[in-house]
Parts: structure tokens; sequence; C-alpha cells
């Protein structure tokens, strides 16, 4: 995560750029359907990127939405069923939740209280916190988007549906260099 902080924070006024995938776009189907990615990914994400480097539009809306894509993205890879954590954030989970599926009732409990479009995270030190609309912050360690545009093609809307399919294509080896990184 910090690779991407440090290279958007290099200066606001430089240009942005959306990371690129490390998978294909169907390669996260069904949990994300590859119209959804095009979409979503293709032209949204990519869109925040533009219009901040044209300075178009709300400068820090702009920039906000193309940081937090930039740590969504590259946490996916090809779909697991037992997909489940390990090493430093598996521990961080234990610590603070005790098991997995309590870490996955307190996410899904918290995500369900955004009344619209935001975001919900797991920061560094555990806590789940939510973000309204969009905005930078430096302690995101997971991150679920939680605007309609990322499940409603899918999951119509199902948001719970979308949240416990995300989990299959979590890349938990991605979340651990970014725990690494933050140490």
């Amino acid at each position: 995560m910090y690779d991407v902080i440090e290279k958007i924070n290099e200066s606001q006024t430089k240009n942005i750029e959306i990371v690129k995938l490390s998978y294909d776009l169907s390669d996260l189907n069904p949990v994300l359907s590859k119209k959804t990615l095009d979409y979503h990914y293709g032209d949204l994400a990519h869109g925040y990127a533009t219009r901040y480097n044209k300075g178009e539009g709300d400068s820090d809306f702009n920039y906000a939405g193309a940081f937090l894509h930039n740590i969504y993205f590259p946490q996916f890879r090809k779909i697991q069923d037992e997909n489940t954590p390990n090493g430093p954030v598996l521990n961080l989970i234990k610590r603070k939740y005790g098991w997995w599926r309590d870490f996955k009732e307190q996410f899904k409990i918290e995500a369900m209280k955004i009344q619209g479009s935001g975001w919900v995270y797991m920061s560094y030190t555990g806590e789940i916190k939510t973000i309204v609309n969009h905005e930078v912050r430096d302690d995101i360690l997971i991150l679920v988007d939680w605007w309609e545009h990322s499940y409603f093609l899918d999951y119509g809307p199902n948001k719970k549906e979308y949240l416990e399919n995300t989990w299959k294509i979590m890349n938990w080896s991605h979340i651990n260099t970014r725990w690494g990184k933050n140490l």
C-alpha cells in the first residue's frame, strides 16, 4: 500500500495513474464479472484519474477516488473458494476478533451501517472503519468498495452476498505485503 501512497503523495500536482492489474478482467468471475470490471476499473476508476489530471470537477474527490481504487483493485486474485487469510493479517484478525468468521461478521455489520455509498476497511490496527464518499486514509489494510457500481451489475441490491463473495478473491499475500511495508 505504501508504494501506492508514496506514488500518489509525491505531489498532488502530478498526474495520477490507475495501477495496472495483475489479473485479467475475466479472472474474478463469478465474484466480479468482466462487465462489472470493465465498467468499474475501465471507466470509473480511470475516470477519477483522468478528471483529476485534467483539473476537471472536484479535485479532492477525484484524487481520493483514484487513490482508493489503487488500493482496492491490487488486493484481488483469481477466485478461490477456500480463501482464508494467513500470516500477519491472520494474526491481527485473531488478536482483534478471535476467529475469521467473527471478523467477517463484524466487517459486514459495519459495512451495512453505510447509508448510500462509501467504503469499508480494516486498518493496520485491526479496527474496522468506514469512509463516506471518498477520502484519502493512510491506515487501510483491507478495503471493500461499497458504492453501487462495485456490486449492482452482479448482485443487484444484495450487498451481503457481494461482501461474502469478495473474500474469495482476496490476495492475502498482497495484503500481507502491505502489512510488512507498514511496520
